[in-house]
């Protein structure tokens, strides 16, 4: 039986069994930036300590990740906060090899939301803020917690928890309200089910798909709300030969059956691979002069918008695959991961079912809840921002330290792959700040 692709999604990554609920996690079947190099932690933990520095340096830091998997990217966190409060950051930082190649220059370009303020959401750091006595200040008479001391972090995932998480690490199954600090969605969205709609000759409407077999017809009109979200958003190409043609609803249906797999895109990298689109025996593209497949990403605007309204003060952090405005995917990005591999986007719970996400139209609506500006720009610039920008050691430390400069290349490396613009460097970064400025290591 045919349901609505968002249904279908729910069931198969979330339902009883579901593919993030059972089994050893995402881990073993798609690689992100969390699970490539600490390099990403150790620059996320850089972002996180100028949030505290924003917020004044509070008894108690939040750090919260959405769609933690299996608490790898807090784990990490949790080992360079500790490695921090017994060594220096600057020891952390070189112990993930993210020390290395730092331009000391913040990263300028890129689009940032021009969303004007709320009361009580400063562009420069507030009087209490500034004033606020440094942990080295002798002159305050009193010993600031180390950031070890103040963070607590949160992994929001319905998995069971872990065994042998530290307990350290909080696991709840909601996003908690009152968030102090930072939160974090390493791709999250991605993963939030969303409906597909197929544009034809009596305008847009659902794409319905089996789940056993991954077979799509035809559905019902598209709702008013989800039409808005698509004439705002989605629109069509016109540019395409063929592309003033509206497919008839009959022949939709036989299409969208016999080529199920339609829009099938490389989403997340598998093990060792790149982010390039790419076409696959068996699963044909569906023809640019027939129809346009759009995945309507307001269930996502929600789910961010949600997030956002979780925080008091600080700032929400969405690290994604997606696309603009003027970009959008004629044929859609719906795709799965298993094993390590691309395969059709079956929703029957034995695979990943991802789909890029609209970052523009996400950021907008998490905007309209924070009423402040946001940052909107590629992993390769945000992590050159937060000074990892992948140079290779200078060889004459080869000469000197032929021990370190092998850690050093090796670190490079590291970080080349997280910033490549063809991989996980073309990422996108939104980030949200909620009560306080974007920083200086923020591209404006």
């Amino acid at each position: 039986m045919s349901i609505p692709w968002r249904d279908a999604m729910s069931r198969a990554l979330y339902g009883p069994g579901g593919f993030f609920v059972a089994g050893a996690g995402p881990a073993d079947h798609f690689r992100t930036s969390v699970h490539a190099s600490p390099a990403f932690a150790s620059a996320l933990l850089r972002l996180i300590s100028e949030v505290d520095t924003a917020l004044g340096h509070p008894s108690r830091l939040s750090v919260v990740d959405v769609g933690a998997g299996r608490g790898e990217l807090l784990l990490t966190l949790l080992r360079l906060v500790s490695s921090e409060d017994a060594a220096g950051f600057a020891a952390s930082e070189t112990a993930a090899g993210l020390a290395v190649g730092v331009s000391g220059e913040p990263t300028r370009s890129g689009r940032s939301g021009l969303i004007p303020p709320r009361a009580g959401s400063p562009e420069t750091l507030t009087a209490t803020a500034a004033a606020r006595p440094s942990r080295d200040d002798p002159s305050s008479g009193a010993v600031r917690p180390s950031l070890a001391e103040r963070v607590r972090f949160t992994a929001v995932e319905l998995a069971p928890r872990p065994e042998h998480l530290p307990e350290e690490i909080e696991w709840v199954s909601a996003i908690p309200a009152g968030i102090n600090g930072v939160l974090l969605a390493t791709e999250w969205l991605d993963n939030v089910p969303l409906d597909v709609a197929v544009h034809t000759r009596d305008g847009w409407q659902y794409l319905l798909v089996d789940p056993n077999s991954g077979a799509e017809t035809v559905g019902e009109p598209v709702s008013p709300d989800d039409l808005e979200w698509l004439t705002t958003w989605w629109p069509r190409p016109t540019s395409l030969p063929g592309a003033d043609r509206d497919l008839n609803p009959a022949a939709a249906g036989t299409a969208a059956t016999s080529g199920s797999e339609s829009g099938f895109r490389a989403a997340r990298p598998a093990q060792g691979s790149s982010l390039t689109a790419r076409s696959w025996p068996g699963c044909p593209e569906t023809p640019h002069s027939d129809h346009t497949r759009a995945e309507i990403g307001r269930a996502r605007d929600a789910a961010w918008a949600d997030a956002i309204s979780r925080i008091e003060r600080g700032m929400a952090v969405a690290v994604d695959y997606g696309h603009l405005r003027d970009g959008r995917p004629v044929d859609g990005t719906l795709t799965g991961y298993r094993s390590g591999r691309q395969v059709p986007p079956v929703p029957d719970g034995s695979a990943d079912v991802t789909a890029h996400v609209a970052m523009d139209s996400v950021a907008s609506a998490g905007a309209a809840v924070a009423r402040c500006a946001y940052s909107l720009v590629s992993q390769r610039e945000a992590l050159r921002a937060l000074g990892a920008d992948g140079g290779r050691p200078p060889l004459s430390l080869a000469g000197t330290d032929p021990a370190g400069y092998v850690r050093a290349l090796a670190a490079a490396s590291a970080v080349a792959e997280l910033t490549d613009p063809a991989g996980l460097g073309g990422h996108w970064w939104l980030r949200q700040p909620v009560g306080i400025p974007l920083g200086p290591a923020v591209a404006r």
